[in-house]
């Protein structure tokens, strides 16, 4: 249902990461926010491939803007009452970018965003050729952020990409940095091995976020082993969009071949289903509740 976004959602998540490992699905429109929440999620991701992806049907390599990425979080903070992440790519830019950035984000209602030490354009963080800027550079962009918030609480991850450039240990020198600079949390992209996950967890003492996409350099972990590890966040940033896309290929495969819909009904929500999920009673009876009081 369409509402005013939370209320410090930064302390609500930071609340959450006291007590447990946080699992955050990955969405990347409002309506994916929608069905996320309502299967029982109580923290989402907002995927920057996934935005990429969706609203502009082209690759992660930062051809999304800041605006772009602002207003989606707007639409999936209104319709899912729960803390979000979200990607903020390398920060649209250099430091006064990056102030910007945290601005309109935390306007937008999340709980906090990351940045990557990627040059610009990035790319996504399983593929090679990457490139990192200077590890003081990243600090720079870090300090913005951390001066640019208006809530205290709003979180400042910091991703590193080295892991694939420079390797593990040098990975790690930049984390402890960016810890130093007085980053909430760190992000390892990339990473190979449970061990890997397991170095950064013992040389840094914020919070960590590990990435469980698929199909990449890091084999799947469940959860409950990066609880072990002592991760507090876990997200899983395409999961959702790769099964849509399957379906969604599938279907117009189906539709174009026989002319009908008719052997994809099964595979369907109802009618009743998607009102369901969208909330369109509640519209209504707001709507009418409005129209008596007058």
């Amino acid at each position: 249902m369409l509402q005013p976004t939370l209320v410090s959602p930064g302390r609500q998540l930071r609340q959450m990461m006291a007590t447990d490992t946080v699992m955050m699905p990955g969405v990347f429109n409002a309506i994916s926010a929608v069905s996320a929440y309502k299967a029982g999620a109580s923290a989402l991701y907002l995927s920057g491939a996934g935005i990429t992806n969706a609203t502009l049907g082209v690759p992660d390599i930062a051809l999304a803007t800041l605006t772009e990425f602002a207003q989606q979080a707007a639409y999936v903070t209104q319709v899912a009452p729960v803390p979000v992440i979200s990607d903020a790519d390398t920060g649209f830019g250099e430091s006064l970018n990056v102030a910007r950035t945290v601005i309109e984000m935390e306007r937008a209602g999340l709980a906090g965003i990351h940045l990557e030490d990627q040059v610009s354009p990035k790319r996504c963080g399983h593929l090679d050729g990457k490139t990192c800027i200077p590890a003081e550079d990243m600090a720079r962009k870090l300090r913005s952020a951390l001066d640019s918030r208006r809530d205290p609480d709003f979180i400042v991850v910091a991703r590193t990409d080295a892991r694939g450039v420079e390797g593990l240990d040098a990975a790690i020198e930049r984390a402890k940095l960016y810890e130093a600079t007085g980053a909430d949390a760190i992000f390892p992209e990339g990473l190979a091995s449970e061990a890997e996950f397991e170095a950064f967890r013992s040389a840094l003492g914020v919070p960590l976020l590990a990435n469980m996409t698929e199909f990449g350099k890091t084999p799947l972990i469940p959860v409950s082993r990066f609880r072990d590890l002592g991760y507090q966040m876990v997200i899983f940033p395409m999961t959702a969009f790769r099964v849509m896309l399957k379906a969604i290929d599938d279907t117009y495969t189906e539709l174009l071949t026989t002319g009908s819909q008719a052997g994809l009904m099964t595979a369907m929500r109802t009618r009743q289903e998607l009102y369901d999920r969208i909330d369109y009673a509640e519209y209504d009876a707001k709507d009418r509740k409005w129209s008596d009081a007058s």
